[in-house]
């Protein structure tokens, strides 16, 4: 047994080394020197030079995050523009020019006089003129040639038709082309009209409003009617009728037979036989007094619901064009040269002009209008804007939408809506319509999303 014992461990050993020696070949080469070694930090800077791939395969390029357009904001121009109102009996406006380059710059300068206006006094060369289809002179130009760092000064005064009325005048300084604008401002003349208050809409009295006057004739009917009830009811009281019937008096009421003498005489007293109440149906009111009653509340409840419904109508703006989805804000209309906020930008129309031939871009049988427009981002972040949301509407109600090539063109082949308006930033560009008559444009609807508002400037 001892014998077999000790072969029997001799072979356990040999069958244990032949498996060492079997696995041996199926390990990774590495791998014995990896658990020897430490493990060594990986280095805090990349190699120049990317190690091969062994399969042959090649290496894929690094992620990149997707491409955002850079936001637009407007530089400072060479050429600026300030614009201030005269203190004077009539409109009057002091124009600056400044050429802060250090070369000569070619400029065009035009002021848009309101509807209703002529230039009387125009310095510096200027000249009053007209655009096509226009009935008289509706802006001042002035071809400047300014040296490098100068200011010219420019006055312009003005004939009002309708007197007592404050004037705005926007004006733009632009390049020889007559179509980039550099600077635009804008001023407005009060005049007189500083020194008389705005009239306000007074309230009226509280018995001339509808509301009141329902309510009063209502109550003026409820009144009536009780009155009249009451009336009723006391002239059945006086007539002798009681509410409980003419019997009720006699009704268990005990009655002596015989003299007035001793006991014997006295009678048999026994109670006299009760005869039944007349029942008496209870009367409601006359029916002409219900009728009555019922159409004075419907009449007043009808009149109530109509003003209501004629106050809501009258508050509706029928002048939106019907558009899809809730507004953000309330639309706000003016008119040429006056800073315009909606829900995010503050857009200013200072120009339009239709075919006078200074787009780079025509299209054969249409008309196109060139709008000269600034937009201001008040929100704290940067907004997109969208050209199809930009529109000229003409007299008849349709509108168009902004000309996206004669835009780009307009704008040196730079695409203005791809890119988004940066927080707190001003640009000033030119927009293009096409037109698809005659007819000049009527008013433009400027926003700066589908669900704001937006604006509407009357530039008839």
């Amino acid at each position: 047994m001892a014998a077999s014992r000790r072969h029997h461990r001799a072979l356990a050993v040999i069958v244990n080394c032949l498996g060492v020696l079997a696995a041996v070949p199926a390990l990774p080469p590495g791998a014995p020197r990896a658990q020897a070694a430490p493990a060594r930090p990986a280095p805090a800077v990349a190699p120049a030079r990317a190690t091969p791939i062994p399969t042959g395969a090649p290496a894929a390029p690094p992620a990149v995050g997707p491409t955002r357009a850079a936001p637009i904001q407007m530089t400072t121009p060479p050429v600026t523009l300030r614009v201030a109102a005269s203190n004077t009996p009539a409109p009057g406006y002091r124009i600056e020019v400044r050429n802060a380059g250090t070369g000569t710059v070619e400029t065009t300068v035009r002021q848009e006089l309101p509807t209703g206006s002529r230039a009387t006094t125009v310095t510096g060369g200027g000249r009053a003129a007209r655009a096509v289809g226009a009935a008289g002179p509706n802006e001042v130009t002035w071809r400047l040639r300014l040296p490098a760092q100068s200011t010219t000064s420019l006055h312009t005064a003005l004939a009002m038709t309708a007197p007592g009325q404050s004037v705005t005048a926007p004006t733009c300084v632009y390049g020889s082309d007559g179509t980039r604008p550099y600077d635009c401002a804008t001023a407005t003349w009060t005049g007189s009209a500083a020194a008389v208050p705005a009239a306000r809409a007074t309230a009226a009295p509280a018995w001339q409003r509808p509301p009141v006057l329902l309510a009063g004739l209502a109550a003026v009917l409820v009144l009536t009617g009780g009155a009249l009830w009451w009336w009723w009811l006391r002239r059945r009281q006086r007539s002798g009728v009681r509410p409980d019937g003419p019997a009720a008096a006699s009704a268990g009421t005990p009655a002596v037979a015989g003299g007035a003498g001793g006991p014997a005489d006295r009678g048999t007293v026994y109670p006299r036989p009760a005869l039944p109440n007349a029942t008496r149906r209870r009367r409601g009111p006359p029916v002409w007094l219900v009728v009555g009653v019922a159409v004075a509340v419907l009449a007043g409840v009808v009149g109530a619901a109509a003003w209501t419904a004629t106050q809501r109508v009258a508050a509706y703006d029928t002048t939106k064009q019907p558009t899809s989805g809730a507004w953000e804000g309330r639309s706000v209309n003016g008119r040429l040269g006056t800073p315009l906020r909606e829900a995010a930008f503050e857009f200013t129309v200072y120009r339009v002009a239709c075919g006078t031939g200074e787009l780079p871009v025509t299209k054969p049988g249409a008309r196109q209008c060139l709008a000269t427009v600034e937009v201001r981002n008040l929100t704290p972040g940067e907004q997109n804007w969208h050209g199809q949301l930009q529109r000229a509407y003409l007299p008849g109600g349709n509108w168009v939408p902004t000309d996206a090539d004669a835009t780009r063109a307009a704008n040196l082949g730079r695409d203005v809506f791809a890119q988004p308006v940066a927080a707190g930033s001003r640009v000033l560009l030119p927009l293009v319509f096409t037109m698809p008559g005659a007819d000049p444009p009527k008013q433009l609807e400027l926003r700066s999303g589908v669900f704001s508002a937006g604006v509407r400037v009357d530039v008839a």
